[in-house]
């Protein structure tokens, strides 16, 4: 036990840090390109909104590995789309930014249908009148709907984003160093504690988990509309 510590307890912060940092990275891209596919799919241009359902249906239905693989292999190593400036660091940090482009890709789909759930509980008068005074889709849609459909999932959202904390394990098949590559270079090493290692890693997420479903859950009762 003492020498699986001295291993692993050193690397356990760095490890779970990266982890927050790739779940905080990766919502703040999916919210907003989130956002912005729920936009298109109520958009009064078709165009937009076939391009948006395409999407959606596509990257929902697709492995989360497959894309973080293509992000890395196909962008990365065959079209040479690097993400980082040149440095000694350069590695571990193109495999940190893919693996977020990565997760935004992905994640932005349910975030879009969370959004679109949000949408049906704004009455469809208050858009109508909106648009009887003048605004644009754009004024409707950014100051009346998207306001209100925000609160109205704000619960569902933090699901969203348990969903991806729990998803960023799927980084490491790039090397990335966070908690989950973590537990597989020690279960090399001391494959006779798997419990654990399984153990420290699990209460690990479940910390980050708790904590974020606890912020949610006091949002969604202090900003829920009232109805």
């Amino acid at each position: 036990m003492t020498e699986l510590w001295d291993s692993m307890g050193p690397a356990l912060w760095p490890a779970f840090w990266l982890t927050i940092k790739l779940t905080f990275y990766s919502a703040i891209g999916s919210l907003v390109w989130g956002v912005l596919l729920a936009a298109m799919k109520v958009s009064p241009v078709p165009v937009m909104r076939w391009f948006a359902t395409v999407y959606v249906n596509v990257v929902r239905n697709t492995p989360l590995t497959l894309i973080i693989l293509f992000c890395s292999i196909g962008l990365y190593q065959n079209l040479g789309l690097a993400l980082a400036p040149d440095s000694s660091t350069f590695i571990a940090d193109n495999n940190f930014r893919l693996a977020v482009l990565g997760f935004v890709l992905y994640t932005a789909t349910f975030v879009c249908e969370t959004l679109r759930a949000g949408f049906n509980t704004v009455p469809i008068g208050q858009a109508e009148a909106a648009r009887s005074l003048g605004l644009s889709f754009f004024q409707v849609f950014g100051v009346i709907v998207l306001p209100q459909a925000l609160r109205a999932v704000i619960a569902p959202l933090g699901s969203v984003l348990i969903a991806l904390t729990k998803n960023t394990t799927i980084a490491s098949v790039i090397g990335v160093a966070e908690a989950s590559l973590l537990m597989k270079t020690e279960l090399e090493s001391h494959g006779d504690q798997i419990l654990v290692i399984f153990a420290v890693i699990a209460v690990g997420f479940m910390v980050i988990t708790l904590v974020e479903g606890a912020v949610f859950g006091w949002a969604a009762k202090r900003w829920a509309v009232k109805r």
